[in-house]
């Protein structure tokens, strides 16, 4: 009997809740912009169905937290939309389970706030970023720096590429680290090759100029591969295989932060490196052929016109494979702990506030990583005997 009363009263508060929720809805109906409207339908037909689901499965106990939601309480309060603790892009965590779909329902109702806000549909988005806004895996704060990238043209141009898309998203000083590696690497790989070379650098010009056009290569996607990404792309087909469903949910980079909503395996996490690694290996062995194959070129030319220049050509496909072997091993690495704990769970929170001090700290540790990593390169050379020491 008391059973049945509590059922009947926890009903009743349920039903004045959502009558509640309704007239209020179409109260200020007719009083907000198109836009407003159009995103709080879709926060409350979510709220709604998450109340129906909840009532259906448990329809003696209505817990306290569904009917004073987030939602319903920063509509009804005014707060502008804003949730206490919210700020998404940080720490989704690796602990998945039930928690994960919570965080994704938090998500949604986060993107629809910020559509409001901003004053722009569903549509207006690309549509993998619309998939995964739906879905729930990409929190608020994305939502609004999509936004804040597209004031600019460059960013507009370059958010229609799918990789830059996903890289800019998760971390928008992407290009500057891009710009800023493939510049650096000039000087570095100069000054490191001076430093092991030492009275042998003017002798031994034909690997100087093979090993920095290798790394101006390599440069480039040493920090694209282990960049930090949104994941927008879509589930693999059902008739995919199990390697290509389990690199699927593996994240680019080993130790990246989880967005709310996603969470990450230690398997997976070994998965990024695997996966970079064999990556690393070809373009690694594809940018040496062509860097010792312009270095020949050049070696040849040189015979062609001084007859007494007598500098042997660089030994290709052993070289190349080498340069391969030491991308998988020590850059692979080196790059991810770079771009995932150094900088987005280092440096990122403690400089976040000024962008300046904070582009200034990443080129500081990029240009010593580059540096140290051209030194790394000569003495892996030489140890496999790929580039003996000259006379």
């Amino acid at each position: 009997m008391a059973m049945a009363s509590f059922s009947n009263i926890s009903t009743h508060l349920f039903t004045h809740h959502t009558h509640t929720q309704t007239k209020f809805y179409h109260y200020s109906h007719s009083s907000l912009p198109s836009y407003i409207i159009t995103a709080r339908h879709e926060v409350f037909t979510l709220f709604s169905s998450k109340l129906n689901h909840s009532s259906a499965s448990a329809p003696i106990f209505m817990p306290n937290h569904l009917i004073h939601s987030p939602v319903s309480t920063s509509f009804s309060a005014g707060n502008g939309g804003g949730f206490p603790g919210s700020g998404g892009g940080g720490g989704g965590g690796d602990d998945g389970g039930g928690g994960e779909e919570e965080e994704r329902d938090r998500n949604r109702e986060e993107a629809m706030l910020v559509l409001a806000e901003v004053g722009r549909s569903m549509e207006s988005f690309p549509v993998d970023l619309a998939v995964a806004v739906k879905a729930g895996r990409v929190p608020g704060s994305i939502v609004r720096r999509f936004f804040e990238l597209e004031e600019s043209v460059v960013f507009r141009w370059l958010l229609k590429f799918g990789g830059f898309k996903e890289r800019l998203l998760a971390d928008d000083l992407f290009l500057t680290k891009l710009v800023m590696e493939c510049v650096v690497v000039i000087f570095t790989k100069a000054a490191a090759e001076l430093k092991k070379r030492k009275e042998n650098f003017s002798k031994e010009m034909d690997f100087v100029v093979a090993n920095v056009v290798t790394g101006i290569v390599t440069g480039f996607v040493l920090v694209w591969f282990p960049a930090p990404t949104v994941s927008l792309k879509p589930p693999p087909a059902i008739s995919a295989g199990i390697i290509a469903k389990f690199f699927y949910g593996c994240p680019e980079n080993a130790f990246q932060v989880a967005l709310a909503g996603t969470s990450y395996t230690l398997l997976q996490r070994i998965g990024a490196i695997v996966r970079n690694g064999a990556k690393l290996f070809v373009v690694g062995t594809g940018a040496s052929l062509v860097g010792i194959g312009i270095t020949n070129a050049l070696i040849n030319a040189q015979k062609a016109v001084n007859k007494a220049f007598t500098v042997e050509n660089l030994p290709v496909i052993s070289t190349s494979v080498a340069y391969g072997i030491y991308m998988v091993v020590v850059s692979n690495l080196r790059y991810q702990v770079l771009a995932g704990i150094i900088e987005q769970r280092i440096l990122e929170p403690l400089l976040r506030q000024n962008k300046l001090i904070l582009t200034g700290a990443y080129f500081i540790v990029r240009t010593a990583n580059t540096y140290w990593g051209s030194l790394l390169w000569v003495d892996f050379a030489r140890w496999v005997g790929v580039q003996k020491i000259k006379a």
